[in-house]
């Protein structure tokens, strides 16, 4: 079981981070987060809700490098809607996307390798014990 860890995330974050890290532990969208720490802030409990705000900015430790290499190995892949949209041109996504599959190709070889491997089962009995 993987134990999850609580960090501010500056890189995804617009002020201090605190609404990104927050989304990331609980598994919500950023922007899902951001309107509930608005939604608090307006309904009146805007004091406490600045406090702690500064609080978990000021306690929290930032998302290590490694977890946001991990976290944010796969980019999101926008096609312009209407030609006033920014955005890559589908050739590029289409790139990018093979490139990632790729990437996952790879990985999957290697898991499979490994899950195959007299390795593999030493290691699960090991954690039997």
């Amino acid at each position: 079981m993987v134990r999850k860890t609580l960090f501010r995330d500056p890189k995804n974050g617009k002020l201090g981070g605190v609404c990104a890290g927050l989304a990331e532990y609980f598994g919500v969208e950023i922007w899902l987060m951001r309107i509930l720490a608005v939604t608090a802030f307006l309904l009146g409990v805007g004091f406490f809700a600045t406090v702690a705000y500064i609080a978990a900015w000021l306690i929290l430790d930032k998302m290590p490098l490694q977890r946001k290499e991990q976290q944010h190995q796969y980019t999101e892949h926008n096609v312009k809607q209407k030609p006033w949209q920014s955005g890559q041109s589908p050739q590029q996504i289409l790139h990018n996307v093979e490139t990632e599959l790729g990437r996952s190709e790879v990985q999957i070889q290697k898991m499979e390798a490994y899950v195959t491997s007299s390795a593999f089962k030493v290691d699960r009995e090991f954690n039997r014990l």
